[in-house]
């Protein structure tokens, strides 16, 4: 399946990782200083914190002025909108140029397998498929009703001529062991 990527998204993309570079890294305040602070930021919550203070010659904190573009937010790194699913019937509203789709992580097998094939179809990218060999499990496990009447009955068809032949070797083995006694 090809990838529509419309430009409008791709320059979103770049505007969006062009901000992200010029971004500082947050780091924790005296992480630099001691080691047993993890880097990862944690809000500065001092009286007299010059981090939350904002003085001049510390790290920055984390504020609104650092958001990505606002055209660019929501976009999947692979230019698309992310539209979640948990049916078949939400698949068909989606826009295969602009959307993708990803399924609920409450669908379970059969139902995502159904997704996916409609997906194809329509399409559409979907940003979390399953293992094809699943999908095949799936599908060949969906029989009709019929089919699965005519197995049953062979079923029993087999069991009641497996037991009749027991029901035959005993008779024999009983009627062997009585002349034996004789």
């Amino acid at each position: 399946m090809t990838e529509k990527k419309p430009q409008l998204q791709r320059e979103a993309l770049q505007t969006r990782t062009r901000a992200r570079n010029k971004k500082p890294a947050f780091l924790r305040q005296e992480s630099w200083r001691d080691t047993k602070f993890s880097e990862s930021w944690r809000r500065p919550r001092g009286l007299d914190n010059k981090v939350r203070q904002k003085v001049k010659g510390w790290p920055a904190s984390p504020s609104t002025g650092y958001k990505g573009p606002k055209f660019a937010r929501g976009l999947h790194p692979s230019g698309y909108r992310e539209f979640i699913v948990s049916n078949i019937d939400a698949v068909t509203t989606v826009d295969p140029t602009t959307q993708a789709i990803r399924i609920a992580h409450t669908v379970g097998k059969r139902k995502r397998a159904l997704i996916i094939a409609e997906a194809e179809k329509l399409q559409i990218k979907v940003l979390n498929p399953i293992v094809e060999s699943v999908v095949a499990e799936v599908k060949n496990t969906q029989t009709t009703d019929a089919e699965q009447k005519e197995k049953e009955k062979a079923e029993k068809k087999s069991k009641k001529t497996k037991d009749k032949d027991k029901k035959g070797k005993e008779k024999d083995k009983k009627s062997k062991s009585k002349e034996k006694k004789k």
